[in-house]
């Protein structure tokens, strides 16, 4: 079984509002088993709608659509997908009686571009949206089922979870589910890490998946099974080879942020973190400024030829602010690469490391941040 998903909206595509709406339906979709190997945006245009609408039917079983609902002219969701099936909309007198009661209860009047939001494609079965004005629909042919469901995310969500799901659930007897889990690395490239699991990577199911970011990589892993425990199980014993594999280079799960991570340990010790940063427009410092008590706050210095020695800096904050511990970071450019400069000083001693970047110049300090926050993370394990 397969879905697609199809966000409709030229302010999507103009990037005017971000579009969250995907995440939440295709993680919706994998809880009840179901694929989804492409999503698209589209305008607000009834013919490229029901383009659209044409090709992800014709290779999913499933095609869900948000937005393009409303009651202005350039909402053409419902002529779209009326295009795409050959037929016309028509005027439903219950959805404009719920429309004009549900405006009641608010003591206004609802205006003629309203009716609008009555119309649905010939066929199509409605959804009452119980929290806003717009109904969805759902336009189920023996090959495929295609649900218009709102823009706006919180009557979206309601429908999908009360309505949309339960539907597909029922359609086609999805008794399976498919649970997903993050293990985050860092201080690894993509490349050595792909080294050391790729023969695991080659699996059907569970998979596994790797996205390289700045200085980190995820390893997404998936299972699909009948219950959630028995996928819950698989992703428990896929982790654990994975894990015996890579060691201390992951260092967390799903949301887990590295500098939550490093925080937690400085504040189990009862110590307490400063930091001296150079070159890197106080990146560092804002990266852990909200997070813990245990930080004593940052220094944040205009990298120059004649700049304070990293080491006597980190010390000087230390004695300042009382910390216990002290990460100093200073990035230089060179050439077409940067170097870091990472010190690390703890009760236990100083460790002086120089790191290397020869990637896109944007995310040179992104990088030098996590290098230098996984450094200290392994220093306090």
């Amino acid at each position: 079984m397969e879905a697609e998903i199809i966000t409709i909206g030229t302010e999507l595509l103009l990037g005017e509002i971000v579009d969250t709406n995907t995440r939440f339906i295709a993680r919706a979709l994998r809880e009840i088993g179901l694929d989804i190997y492409r999503t698209s945006t589209v305008g607000d245009n009834a013919e490229r709608i029901a383009q659209a609408v044409r090709e992800s039917k014709a290779r999913a079983q499933v095609v869900i659509t948000t937005g393009g609902l409303g009651p202005t002219v350039d909402d053409a969701t419902r002529e779209g997908i009326a295009l795409a099936f050959d037929v016309p909309i028509e005027f439903h007198t219950e959805l404009w009686e719920q429309i004009q009661e549900r405006f009641a209860r608010f003591n206004h009047t609802p205006t003629e571009n309203n009716r609008r939001q009555a119309y649905l494609p010939q066929g199509a079965i409605a959804i009452v949206n119980p929290i806003g004005t717009a109904p969805g629909f759902i336009f189920d042919t023996e090959e495929s089922v295609v649900v218009a469901l709102q823009g706006v995310p919180a009557e979206m969500r309601h429908l999908l979870e009360n309505n949309v799901i339960p539907y597909l659930r029922q359609r086609y007897q999805l008794n399976q589910t498919l649970r997903t889990r993050l293990l985050r690395t860092a201080g690894v490239g993509e490349s050595s890490l792909d080294d050391q699991i790729q023969d695991l990577e080659d699996l059907s199911n569970p998979t596994v998946g790797l996205a390289a970011h700045p200085g980190h990589v995820d390893i997404r892993i998936t299972a699909k099974a009948d219950t959630r425990e028995t996928a819950e199980e698989m992703l428990d014993d896929l982790e654990a080879t994975i894990r015996q594999r890579l060691g201390d280079a992951i260092y967390g799960i799903d949301d887990e942020r590295l500098e939550s991570v490093v925080m937690n340990a400085v504040t189990n010790r009862g110590w307490h973190l400063t930091v001296v940063e150079w070159g890197t427009d106080g990146e560092l410092t804002a990266t852990i400024s909200q997070m813990s008590d245990a930080f004593s706050g940052g220094q944040v210095f205009t990298i120059a030829e004649n700049s304070e020695d990293l080491e006597q800096a980190v010390a000087l904050a230390r004695e300042k602010l009382s910390a216990e511990v002290g990460l100093g970071l200073a990035l230089h450019p060179e050439g077409n690469r940067y170097k870091a400069k990472l010190l690390i000083q703890t009760p236990k001693g100083d460790e002086l490391i120089e790191r290397s970047y020869g990637g896109p110049p944007v995310y040179a300090t992104k990088w030098a941040v996590i290098i230098a926050l996984d450094l200290l993370r392994r220093r306090l394990a």
